[in-house]
């Protein structure tokens, strides 16, 4: 029996076969991500994986309901597995906004689920990495923002030479629309037009764009300008101060497709066009309200990374690490009779935080060193009486031996 189409399964290294997904290599991008998300002062939240199908359609229209995977519960109710994680977020915070101070600086590492056609980078599940700042109107947070998508990203070891944040602003683009005679409330047709600008013939994109009065050449001119807005500029000003300006660049190609972005949008993408945006974003003052049904209107913004890409960029670029099975220690039971005390010597080392690993079973000494070799462990441990313990560092293999209530002591010399 298979797992379904466009989900994965997780093993622990090293993998039977390339075609399967990396346990520890999911690992070491959460490790990541919460480690850099928690030195800009982001705290963690979670939310439940089921919701309310009409979260996600008062935000997004009947039409998303294709792209859920959505049922009827047993109670009645029509709910839907997330597809992201950004309305969640808005329902927890209009819920309790008071008891935060503001700006809340919140991020999360949820799975998400959409059933859509799988391609190169996106499948029907995914892990992301959501960072958002609410309660803050000033350009400041956005820089902020963009500042930990860099640094995220840079975590891995990603350098100017793999990625650049590409930044826009919905701001000017709707003054765009608005200067040159739009429709009245086609904004939005226009957006998902400008959006897909770079995936779609320019045959199709003018024929869009004529049915809303405006033409290929002109938008493309106002792209090519590339003339940052002043809420730009500030951004800009402030990612210099910080050092991070080299890794940001103005592209009014960034539209970003969800209707809630209301400011300025940005999207990280890899330099050599190999892969679909690294992460997106942007900011939504207007969510919360619309999510609260009025009762609370705190302005915000955010971004989503997912693993999916960004596993396929650091296995491209050479910036995953070797992963091997994180053993500090093996105790070597070479005679039965000792079990006992090597039993109480491997919980002793275990409350002491020490990774240890043993042979659950009667084996050969040559085979449990062997083990221990195999496992990449710092030391074996072995009884050698009751009451005298011998360690030795694999790597140097100097040996000492003590008491056995002095190991860790001894593990510490050696």
């Amino acid at each position: 029996m298979e797992h379904l189409p466009g989900f994965r399964d997780f093993y622990p290294e090293p993998l039977p076969h390339q075609d399967v997904w990396s346990a520890d290599a999911r690992q070491y991008l959460f490790d990541k991500w919460r480690d850099t998300a928690r030195r800009y002062g982001f705290r963690e939240y979670d939310g439940p994986p089921l919701e309310p199908l009409e979260l996600f359609t008062l935000k997004s229209g009947a039409e998303i309901v294709g792209q859920l995977y959505n049922f009827k519960d047993k109670g009645e109710r029509e709910i839907a597995l997330r597809p992201e994680m950004t309305p969640t977020l808005a329902r927890m915070v209009a819920a309790h906004e008071r008891n935060y101070k503001k700006p809340i600086k919140w991020f999360a590492v949820p799975q998400l689920f959409r059933y859509e056609r799988q391609q190169k980078g996106r499948l029907r599940e995914h892990f992301q990495f959501n960072a958002d700042i609410l309660g803050e109107t000033d350009g400041a947070a956005d820089a902020e923002l963009v500042a930990l998508l860099i640094d995220t990203l840079r975590a891995f070891g990603l350098t100017t030479q793999d990625f650049v944040v590409r930044l826009s602003s919905r701001n000017a683009w709707q003054a765009y629309f608005t200067q040159h005679g739009g429709p009245t409330g086609r904004e939005y047709d226009f957006f998902q037009v400008i959006d897909k600008l770079e995936r779609t013939s320019p045959e199709e994109s003018q024929s869009q764009l004529a049915a809303l009065g405006f033409s290929l050449e002109a938008v493309q001119g106002f792209i090519r300008s590339g003339e940052p807005t002043a809420e730009l500029a500030a951004i800009l000003d402030n990612l210099a101060a910080r050092g991070l300006r080299e890794f940001v660049k103005v592209d009014y190609h960034v539209v970003r497709g969800l209707a809630y972005y209301t400011g300025p949008v940005f999207e990280a993408f890899d330099v050599q066009g190999e892969f679909r945006a690294i992460a997106g974003g942007g900011r939504y003052d207007n969510l919360v309200k619309l999510i609260s049904g009025g009762k609370a209107h705190l302005p915000a913004l955010g971004f989503g990374m997912g693993d999916v890409v960004l596993l396929e960029l650091l296995k491209a670029r050479g910036r995953l690490p070797a992963f091997a099975a994180r053993v500090e220690v093996v105790v070597l039971i070479e005679d039965e009779q000792l079990r006992a005390g090597s039993l109480r010597l491997v919980q002793t080392l275990r409350d002491a935080g020490r990774a240890v690993e043993y042979a659950l079973t009667p084996t050969r000494p040559n085979k449990q060193f062997k083990q221990a070799q195999e496992l990449h462990a710092n030391w074996t441990v072995k009884l050698v009486s009751e009451t005298v313990v011998e360690v030795q560092h694999l790597n140097t293999r100097t040996k000492r031996s003590g008491p056995s209530a002095a190991v860790l002591h001894l593990l510490a010399e050696t």
